[in-house]
């Protein structure tokens, strides 16, 4: 799975549940489970653990993973369409259980991400219009994000206070996963 679906995956699972652990998500962009003995634990724990925090903070630094600036346009506007994609597959393997529930507002985002997520990508010489309109898209689905996930999360359950107790990245406070 490419690395800005698997953060949009992360993403969408973070904002349905609060049971989201590093393994399931491991489990989900790697499938193989050699493949997944080989990863890089530890930076991928790093990732899950900055994005539980951006998202939970109420400082409003939640970012997407997508390419930096100096990768061509075409191929940042392709890693957003499928940051998307992957959002809404985390999304759903949250297992969302008041789907008919949703506020307005975040069944008109995750409408949008759908959208995006479908979008083609044809682009002209690569303007400072079509910059700008990228630019935009990826904010409007940085700050969607993080509302739908405002706005569940009083809704969710609290945590399995179960799996707390063993001490692993499962049930750790991310901040101590640094």
């Amino acid at each position: 799975m490419p690395a800005a679906e698997s953060h949009g995956c992360l993403c969408g699972a973070l904002c349905i549940t609060t049971q989201y652990s590093l393994d399931r998500w491991l489990d989900e962009i790697i499938p193989e489970e050699e493949e997944r003995a080989q990863a890089d634990r530890q930076a991928l724990g790093l990732l899950f653990a900055d994005t539980l925090q951006a998202l939970r903070g109420g400082e409003m630094d939640f970012e997407l993973l997508l390419p930096d600036d100096e990768t061509p346009l075409e191929s940042r506007a392709a890693a957003l369409s499928q940051w998307c994609q992957g959002f809404l597959y985390g999304f759903g393997i949250g297992q969302p259980s008041k789907l008919a529930q949703l506020p307005a507002t975040v069944d008109e985002v995750l409408r949008d991400l759908t959208h995006i997520g479908r979008a083609t990508v044809e682009l002209g010489e690569g303007s400072e219009e079509e910059e700008e309109a990228y630019l935009q898209v990826m904010e409007y689905v940085r700050v969607g994000v993080q509302l739908i996930h405002d706005e569940l999360f009083p809704t969710r359950e609290p945590p399995d206070s179960g799996d707390d107790e063993r001490g692993d990245e499962q049930g750790a406070d991310p901040s101590l996963l640094h």
